[in-house]
């Protein structure tokens, strides 16, 4: 039995698509917290169990029989309880005799113990002191926090602006992220961690491409000021930490994972067609 935790959220969804694709809906089920939000699920024939990262009884049943469990971390990044929900998650899966956790840390991890980076890097101490068998999947940030819909406006002024100095960014869609943990999940000898990248690209690249798939100029300018999201990443950007490359995400998904061209053509072409 595979049971994929935080299963009604965007990564978590597509994982049990894949694993749909590659085992019974009888070998699959989820743990929510909203039961009513996986309804769908349950019409597939996956087993719905009510797991609260809050409740440690819940979780304790909604574990019970998995040899595999996806343990997708927690969204609340603003309370500052993210870490004692992790460790509640990670005590209940030793409870209910879970074989092996798989767990969505991030890329960069093992070594920053700050931010957001220092709550999984927390997190998998605990899974290194739990006993418990487990995988790290240490995800890049997703390709969709910067190619998504918003590019539109781009293409309407001509124009791409970012403060990334030409520093390349190492990031995967949710869609290459969520294959690859069912790849790991119904592996028999999976590794003890994986560092996924993306394929490596630039904001003039990517300018380029918004050029090519729309038939419209756009041209790049480099500004001085962060904005937006980049406030936050920006500085880490500029210092090459997005540029960290390794095969780990297309060994695991025997593939190449989505390129630059592709991912752009896809939100132009979802655009054009609603």
């Amino acid at each position: 039995m595979i049971v994929v935790s935080a299963a009604t959220g965007r990564l978590g969804r597509l994982v049990v698509d894949h694993l749909l694709d590659r085992v019974p809906a009888t070998d699959v089920a989820v743990a929510v917290r909203d039961v009513s939000k996986a309804t769908d699920l349950a019409a597939r024939g996956v087993d719905v169990r009510h797991g609260d990262y809050d409740v440690p009884s819940s979780l304790r049943r909604a574990f019970a029989g998995a040899d595999a469990l996806l343990f997708i971390s927690s969204s609340d990044i603003e309370s500052g309880q993210r870490v004692d929900q992790h460790r509640r998650v990670i005590a209940a899966a030793g409870d209910a005799g879970v074989r092996r956790i798989v767990y969505t840390s991030g890329l960069g991890a093992d070594v920053v113990e700050e931010g957001v980076l220092g709550e999984h890097h927390a997190t998998e101490h605990a899974l290194a002191d739990s006993g418990v068998p487990h995988t790290v999947l240490r995800n890049p940030i997703y390709s969709e926090f910067f190619l998504n819909p918003g590019l539109l406006a781009a293409i309407e002024r001509g124009e791409l602006t970012s403060s990334t100095q030409g520093r390349g960014m190492n990031t995967a869609t949710r869609a290459d992220l969520a294959e690859a943990a069912a790849v790991v999940l119904t592996n028999s000898a999976p590794a003890a961690g994986y560092d996924f990248t993306g394929s490596l690209w630039t904001y003039p690249e990517l300018a380029a491409f918004l050029s090519e798939v729309s038939g419209r100029p756009v041209s790049y300018r480099e500004v001085a000021e962060d904005e937006g999201f980049m406030t936050v990443i920006g500085p880490a950007i500029r210092a090459g930490a997005f540029e960290l490359q390794t095969g780990d995400l297309e060994s695991v998904l025997g593939r190449t994972p989505a390129s630059l061209r592709d991912v752009v053509a896809g939100v132009v072409h979802h655009a054009a067609a609603v």
